[in-house]
């Protein structure tokens, strides 16, 4: 009912369920259900599942519901872009820059909101005292994104490791079902990381042709 008042009454969260308990004063909501609906007020009462937010939190339950990391669904995937022939033609497609394989598009990309920098990192260093407050963001060297099918095969079963490209075998990044840290000072869970310094990206403009841009 919640997630009715939020839709048909543009609703914040807060609102509606006070508004439910005013009805019902004994409603309860357990601390699951209540992320989910301000997940949906987020998404603008809509399912997106194409939505980054909505794509996190999926991978997020993962562990929960397959705490062996086998027989994942498909749909956690996303498409191996070797195996379609063109995507939107507003993204970006990214190779590994040692053999040009086709490894993610940027529909894949979970963008996160900047961390807070080096001092984000001053629990790792030995005098944490020295490490300055204020500065400049550390920008992110690296793109989080969600699974694809090539990665399969190195995420099954295990908890961590290295993303290596599935032609040549060049290392792009990492993974961790329990989160890694950008870069950025953000924490990010689960983290499949790409490095941007192994990567170029590539954006077809439908005049000029295929450009090739290193990031």
């Amino acid at each position: 009912m919640t997630a009715f008042l939020m839709k048909t009454d543009q609703l914040t969260f807060e609102k509606a369920y006070e508004n439910l308990q005013t009805i019902k004063p004994e409603a309860k909501m357990n601390e699951g259900f209540e992320w989910q609906l301000k997940l949906y007020q987020f998404m603008g009462c809509e399912v997106d599942t194409s939505s980054a937010i909505y794509k996190q939190y999926r991978l997020q339950k993962v562990t929960e519901k397959y705490p062996e990391l086998q027989n994942l669904p498909q749909e956690l995937f996303a498409v191996d872009p070797i195996t379609v022939s063109q995507g939107s033609k507003d993204e970006v497609l990214y190779k590994c820059r040692k053999c040009r394989r086709s490894l993610f598009r940027s529909s894949s990309i979970l963008d996160h909101n900047e961390g807070s920098g080096p001092i984000a990192f001053a629990h790792k260093r030995l005098a944490p005292s020295l490490v300055p407050v204020t500065g400049s963001q550390a920008q992110c060297t690296s793109y989080f994104i969600e699974p694809v099918q090539w990665m399969e095969p190195a995420l099954l079963g295990v908890m961590n490791g290295q993303l290596l490209c599935p032609k040549c075998n060049a290392k792009l990044g990492s993974f961790n079902w329990y989160g890694d840290q950008c870069s950025c000072g953000r924490w990010i869970t689960p983290a499949f990381q790409i490095h941007k310094n192994r990567v170029d990206e590539m954006k077809v403009l439908l005049v000029l042709g295929p450009q090739t841009r290193k990031t």
